[in-house]
């Protein structure tokens, strides 16, 4: 094999998360009479964590202490609503059973929060993910490399000897800057274009061709 360990994304890479963030964005915005969003939008609005996907939300100037009161609501929320709606995509488990059996590591870096992240990757993928980092304080979020670092650390994997997996252009660029290939993938959150403007290493169709690269 190649790789050691491949670090994945979480939503839009692993997990279909839109329609329970959707949801949840907009039970806050309601909470403060503001109208709701779309699922196009908040599709636009992730990746860079809760905070930003909270700001882009609210109206334009929207004072920052109501943001910061939308946010605490939203956050709240989807602690208690992130598996409702939300699904692996096809093939993922598939994907990451092939990975385990061939001795491959495996982990999630994200920018949502730690505890929801926590709580997918238990749901769904129980035994077949070794370390989950998501916002963490004093770990910077991505595309700062700093939960790439983590998880190698906890993986005792180095940096030539892992891959990173992602849907954006976050991904693309946290790959880049912690100094390991990315693959991108289709079925997430952006375009082919975007994934080739911002560096993708490889571009995949399907989970198993991910497996091809390994």
């Amino acid at each position: 094999m190649k790789y050691d360990a491949v670090i994945f994304d979480l939503d839009g890479t692993l997990t279909d998360t839109l329609e329970d963030l959707k949801n949840s964005v907009n039970y806050a915005l309601s909470q403060f009479g503001f109208p709701e969003r779309n699922t196009e939008e908040i599709r636009s609005f992730v990746g860079n964590g809760v905070k930003r996907l909270i700001y882009l939300s609210v109206p334009e100037n929207t004072p920052d202490e109501i943001s910061e009161s939308c946010l605490s609501v939203f956050r709240e929320h989807y602690n208690n609503h992130s598996c409702e709606k939300t699904k692996p995509y096809d093939g993922i488990a598939d994907l990451l059973k092939l990975l385990k059996d061939n001795g491959i590591k495996t982990a999630v870096v994200t920018n949502k929060m730690h505890s929801a992240a926590e709580d997918i990757v238990k749901y769904f993928f129980d035994g077949l993910i070794d370390v989950t980092v998501g916002q963490i304080d004093g770990v910077a979020q991505k595309p700062q490399p700093d939960g790439v670092y983590r998880v190698l650390d906890l993986l005792g994997v180095s940096r030539e000897k892992a891959v990173y997996v992602g849907d954006s252009e976050v991904d693309c660029i946290t790959a880049k800057n912690a100094g390991i290939p990315c693959i991108g993938v289709m079925w997430g959150f952006r375009d082919r274009d975007v994934l080739i403007k911002n560096g993708a290493d490889y571009i995949v169709d399907r989970p198993l061709d991910i497996f091809d690269y390994i």
